[in-house]
C-alpha cells in the first residue's frame, strides 16, 4: 500500500510532530471538537487550504487502496459497461445523505461522517474511457479548423493550431495537480469556480462562474444555430430558417433531461464517430465538387482583406486560393479572428474540473485528457489543411455547411446535426450545474439535484435554458464573429490564463508548508508560522525545481494569454461591429445566411 494509504490509515499527516500525532489518535476515537466539513456553510471562507489539502490526501490515499486502476489503451477506447463507480461504505449509515437538502444548515447538521461521505462517493460514477469521449465529444474544433487556416495561411495556421495544441495539454495537467490537491470525498470540487475560491477566495469563483455560464449558454446557442442552417440548408432553404434553429432548440429540451456524465459517456462514444463520419463525407464532397458559392457571404474570405476573394465578377466567382503565410488584409482582425477559431478547438478545459468531480479516480484523467488532446491534434489538424487546400477562402464555419452538392451536403449535415446536439445536451448539462448549484442551491436554498424535488427542478430549467440560449444565439448576426468573442472572451481564459495561475498558487501554498504547520483534525485549526507576503515569496523558492520551473514559466505564459486574449476581442468585436453595420444580420429572419 501507498505511503499516503498508510496516512489514511493512522489518520496522521507527516507535516505533524509527535505530539500533533497523538492528538489525531485521540480524535479517532471520537474526542474531536474541530467542525466537522458538512456542518460549515457552503463555500466556507473560513476553511483553509491547510484543511483542503489534509482532506484532499485522505481521499487520493482512499483512491490507492480501493479503487482498481485502469490500465490499458483499449479500455481508453472501449470503456467498460460495468463500472459501478466508487464502492462505498454501510458501516454507520442510516440515510442517504445525497436526498437530503443540505443547503440548508439545519439538514445538514443531523448528517454524518459517512453518511456525507457516501453521497459524495455516490456521485463518482465515470472512467477514464468515458472522459476521453466526453472531452472529444465537447471540442467543436474540428469544422471551425479549415476557417482557421483560411484566416491564417498554412504556415502560421500550423504553427499555431501546434502551439494551441502542446499548451492545452500542459493546461490539463496544471488543472489535474490543482484539482488533486484541493478535492476530497469531505470537500469535493464540483466546477472550476471552486478551484479558484479555495486558492485566491470568492472573488475569483464569481468571476469563473459568470465566464463559464456565460461560454456555455452561448456554446449552446451556436450548436443550435449552426444545426440551424444546417436543416435549412438540407430543406433546400423551404423552410423558415429560424424555424429550422428552433426545432433544435425543442430537440434540446428532451436530450438536456440526462443528468449524469456518466450516462453521456455513451452518447460522447457516438457523437465522436459520428463526427468522424461527418469529417469524412465533408472531405469527399470537398475533393469532388466545388465550394458552395451560394454561402460566400459566410466564408472566410468575406473577413479577409476588402471580402472581393469571395466577390463575384460578372457572375463568376474568383478560383480558390491559398497563401503559405498571413493572408494579405488591410486590418489584422480578420487574421487573428482566424486564431480564435483555433483557441475554440480546445475549449474543453472550461469543464476539465466537472470531468475529474465525477471520475472514480481523478489520478486517470490525465491519460484520458493526453489521449484526446492527440486525437484532436492528429485528426482536427488534418482535417483543416485538408478542407483548406479544396475549398481556400471559399471555406464557411461551420466547414460542413459549404458542399456544393446536395446529396454529399445532406449526408454530412445528418451527421453533423446529431453529433452537434450531443455536444449542446453536454454543454447545457454543465451549464444548468453551474447555475443551480451556485445561485439557487446556494442564495435560494433550493435542493441537490440528487435530491427528489431537485430532480423535477432539473425537468423544469431544462427548456429555460435552452430558450435563453437560443434566443441569445438568434440575435447575432456573425456566426463566425460570436465564436471569436466566446473564444477571446471565455475559452482562451479557461485554457490558457487561468490553469497557470491555479497551478502556480496551489504549488506555492503547498511548498509552504513547513515541519509543525498544517492542518490538525483534533481542533480544527490550521497551523502556520508566518502569512501575507513572505510566506508567498518563502513558498516560491521553497518550490521543488521541477515545479519551479513550471512556476516560472507560468507567469509569462499567464501574461502572453491575457495578451492574446485582449488582441481577440478586439479583433471579434470588430468583425460584430462590421457585420451589423453593412446590415448581414441573420437575427430571427426566415431567410438563411447560407441562401445568397
Amino acid at each position: 500500500m501507498s505511503q499516503l494509504a498508510s496516512i489514511a490509515a493512522d489518520g496522521s499527516d507527516p507535516r505533524f510532530h509527535l505530539h500533533e500525532r497523538e492528538k489525531i489518535d485521540v480524535y479517532a476515537g471520537g474526542a474531536s471538537t474541530a467542525i466537522r466539513p458538512q456542518h460549515r456553510r457552503l463555500h466556507d471562507s473560513s476553511v483553509t487550504f491547510e484543511e483542503y489539502y489534509y482532506y484532499a490526501q485522505q481521499t487520493r490515499a482512499e483512491e490507492e487502496a480501493n479503487t482498481q486502476r485502469e490500465t490499458g489503451i483499449l479500455s481508453v477506447i472501449f470503456p467498460s459497461k460495468k463500472d459501478v463507480g466508487v464502492q462505498q461504505t454501510s458501516d454507520n449509515v442510516h440515510k442517504d445523505a445525497s436526498a437530503i437538502n443540505y443547503s440548508k444548515e439545519t439538514d445538514r447538521m443531523t448528517i454524518t461522517d459517512e453518511e456525507w461521505l457516501n453521497a459524495s462517493r455516490a456521485l463518482r460514477t465515470a472512467s477514464r474511457g468515458a472522459i476521453f469521449y466526453l472531452i472529444t465529444t465537447d471540442i467543436l474544433g474540428p469544422f471551425g479548423l479549415p476557417y482557421a487556416f483560411a484566416s491564417m495561411g498554412w504556415g502560421p495556421g500550423i504553427a499555431l493550431f501546434t502551439v494551441f495544441a502542446g499548451l492545452a495539454g500542459y493546461s490539463g495537467y496544471l488543472l489535474w495537480h490543482a484539482f488533486c490537491g484541493l478535492d476530497s470525498y469531505y470537500y469535493p470540487v464540483r466546477s472550476f469556480g471552486d478551484l479558484g475560491f479555495r486558492l485566491y477566495g470568492p472573488w475569483l469563483r464569481y468571476l469563473f462562474n459568470i465566464l463559464q455560464g456565460i461560454q456555455l449558454v452561448l456554446n449552446v446557442g451556436l450548436i443550435v444555430i449552426s444545426n440551424g442552417e444546417a436543416l435549412s440548408q438540407a430543406a433546400q432553404f423551404k423552410l423558415c430558417y429560424i424555424i429550422c434553429c428552433m426545432i433544435w432548440a425543442v430537440v434540446g429540451f428532451a436530450l438536456g433531461q440526462v443528468r449524469t456524465l456518466q450516462k453521456f459517456g455513451w452518447l460522447a462514444n457516438a457523437a465522436v464517430w459520428l463526427n468522424l463520419m461527418c469529417m469524412f463525407v465533408t472531405m469527399g464532397g470537398a475533393s469532388h465538387y466545388p465550394p458552395n458559392y451560394s454561402g460566400a457571404s459566410q466564408a472566410a474570405g468575406k473577413n479577409i482583406g476588402d471580402g472581393s476573394s469571395v466577390a463575384p465578377v460578372n457572375g463568376v466567382y474568383p478560383p480558390v486560393m491559398t497563401t503559405g503565410g498571413l493572408p494579405k488584409s488591410p486590418t489584422f482582425a480578420g487574421t487573428v479572428s482566424g486564431a480564435m477559431q483555433a483557441v475554440f478547438a480546445y475549449g474543453g478545459s472550461m469543464i476539465f474540473p466537472e470531468f475529474m468531480a465525477e471520475m472514480k479516480r481523478p489520478k486517470d484523467f490525465l491519460t484520458a485528457m493526453w489521449s484526446a488532446q492527440t486525437f484532436i491534434y492528429v485528426v482536427y489538424m488534418f482535417y483543416g489543411l485538408f478542407m483548406y487546400g479544396y475549398q481556400g477562402q471559399y471555406v464557411i464555419n461551420p466547414s460542413y455547411l459549404g458542399i456544393s452538392n446536395y446529396v454529399v451536403q445532406t449526408i454530412g449535415n445528418v451527421f453533423a446535426m446529431i453529433g452537434a446536439m450531443i455536444a449542446a445536451a453536454l454543454y447545457g448539462n454543465i451549464g444548468v450545474k453551474v447555475i443551480y448549484n451556485n445561485i439557487l442551491v446556494e442564495f435560494f436554498h433550493f435542493p441537490p439535484l440528487t435530491n427528489r424535488a431537485g430532480k423535477i427542478l432539473w425537468i423544469a430549467l431544462i427548456p429555460i435554458y435552452w430558450a435563453i440560449a437560443f434566443c441569445i444565439a438568434a440575435g447575432i448576426p456573425n456566426f463566425s464573429g460570436i465564436t471569436s468573442v466566446v473564444a477571446a472572451f471565455c475559452i482562451l481564459q479557461f485554457t490558457y490564463t487561468f490553469p497557470p495561475m491555479l497551478a502556480t498558487y496551489f504549488w506555492i501554498k503547498k511548498a509552504a508548508l513547513q515541519d509543525g504547520e498544517g492542518f490538525d483534525p483534533v481542533t480544527g485549526h490550521s497551523i502556520r508560522h508566518d502569512r501575507g507576503l513572505r510566506r508567498i515569496v518563502r513558498g516560491f523558492l521553497a518550490q521543488k525545481p521541477k515545479y519551479l520551473l513550471f512556476s516560472t514559466f507560468n507567469i509569462f505564459y499567464f501574461l502572453g494569454a491575457l495578451a492574446l486574449a485582449g488582441l481577440g476581442a478586439y479583433s471579434s468585436i470588430t468583425i460584430l461591429r462590421d457585420s451589423y453595420a453593412s446590415g448581414a444580420t441573420t437575427s430571427f429572419t426566415c431567410h438563411s445566411p447560407l441562401d445568397g
